[in-house]
């Protein structure tokens, strides 16, 4: 059942075929599209093409994504298609894997992880901030294939008061077996929020995804 895959998406920035990198932005529950490619005026975008998908609803599932899988159904895969269609689309413009970034606030940020962590590859970069794996418990030895060097940036609050630390790390260790390239912060006492540090951290992602293009 298609939820998210027909929803209206933002495209500004470059024009994918003049592209030197592309980011997909995912925005949080109970946000939109325009709230998260707000966060592209603190971003360099004369040479990234950005993609920022609209949930149906405002929310890419209904439920905490640290509830069971099945609770989120059919909305979580749904959400993961959404996702996975603008890569190809990214893909079909002439832009590789290697040259798409995948960033995501909260919701948006356990959907960017969660798509990376079951579709293992070379990613131009997976900026996650707060949020984590998805699904009641994760078990590292679960997750297989390989990322093959993606950088991998997981930025919350250490006291956010919907992602437990304890998943920001478990998310960082798996990301770490499938062999990416993970920095971790964990902020003191900070809100549910995205900070100055993080936008700094998404700069550098996309200035060495960039360089690696050239």
């Amino acid at each position: 059942m298609k939820i998210h895959e027909d929803g209206p998406v933002l495209r500004f920035g470059a024009e994918p075929g003049d592209a030197q990198i592309a980011m997909i932005m995912l925005h949080g529950r109970g946000a939109s599209a325009a709230d998260i490619a707000g966060l592209a005026e603190l971003l360099p975008s004369r040479r990234c093409a950005f993609l920022a998908p609209q949930a149906t609803g405002n929310a890419w599932y209904p439920e905490s994504f640290l509830m069971p899988r099945s609770a989120n159904e059919p909305h979580l895969s749904s959400a993961l298609s959404t996702v996975h269609q603008l890569v190809v689309e990214l893909e079909d413009a002439g832009i590789p894997a290697e040259r798409i970034l995948l960033l995501g606030f909260s919701q948006g940020a356990c959907l960017s992880a969660e798509y990376a962590a079951r579709r293992p590859r070379r990613y131009g970069g997976v900026l996650a901030l707060a949020g984590g794996l998805i699904g009641e418990r994760i078990d590292p030895a679960e997750f297989s294939g390989d990322l093959e060097g993606t950088p991998v940036f997981l930025g919350c609050s250490d006291q956010d008061p919907f992602i437990p630390r304890e998943r920001v790390e478990v998310s960082s260790e798996v990301m770490q077996r499938l062999g990416a390239d993970v920095s971790m912060r964990l902020y003191p006492r900070l809100p549910h929020t995205v900070n100055d540090d993080e936008i700094e951290q998404v700069r550098a992602v996309m200035a060495r995804a960039e360089q690696e293009t050239r």
